[in-house]
């Protein structure tokens, strides 16, 4: 018998289900594998554009502002990412530093200028034109912006130093730290969310 009902299939074993209306902190779960299949957002368009642009501000914080500063003796350098991942380009690892800027700062300000491009259209209850090219490339992106894993690099960084020199953790790094935690919270898997939206 044909269904009507919006469908979601799950990414683990591809079986397909009717999708739930969610409540508070409930999430729905494959049968065949326990694999998630929704969890509840319960942000409106209108928050999810907010948020998307305060990220893109702590975007611009942690990318232009040093992540920490070093001083020994009257002596003070001090670091923002770019300046990360130049040093790592003028070493024998020239890939790692291909890797790191898209990890660190290429593949963050995609998402997030994808993500302005298509809720500014959603706010107006209409699909940005590309919408699906926008859509398969947020999902794209989302294994490769990994600021968690640079974030606890300079904070291993911090710790590690700070017996040997005086380090001061800079605006960058708590710029980093905010900007994390909020890409996985708009630029997550309920990003999938938008294509119901529209």
């Amino acid at each position: 018998m044909a269904t009507t009902a919006p469908l979601i299939i799950c990414e683990h074993c591809d079986c397909v289900y009717e999708k739930a209306t969610l409540a508070k902190h409930q999430k729905t779960l494959c049968i065949r594998c326990g694999g998630v299949l929704q969890r509840y957002n319960g942000l409106t368009v209108q928050q999810r554009l907010a948020l998307t642009f305060t990220a893109l501000m702590l975007w611009i914080f942690a990318n232009f502002y040093p992540v920490m500063s070093i001083s020994l003796k009257g002596l003070k350098n001090s670091a923002t990412l770019w300046d990360s991942v130049l040093a790592l380009s003028l070493g024998p690892i020239t890939f790692i530093a291909m890797v790191a800027a898209i990890a660190m700062i290429i593949a963050p300000i995609f998402q997030l200028l994808l993500l302005i491009w298509v809720l500014s259209h959603a706010l107006g209850n209409r699909r940005a034109p590309g919408f699906r090219f926008c859509m398969r490339w947020l999902e794209t992106l989302r294994p490769w912006s990994m600021l968690e894993v640079c974030l606890l690099g300079a904070m291993v960084a911090v710790i590690k130093l700070a017996g040997l020199l005086d380090v001061l953790p800079g605006i960058g790094l708590f710029a980093l730290a905010i900007l994390s935690l909020m890409m996985i919270r708009i630029a997550g898997r309920d990003v999938r969310d938008l294509w119901d939206i529209q």
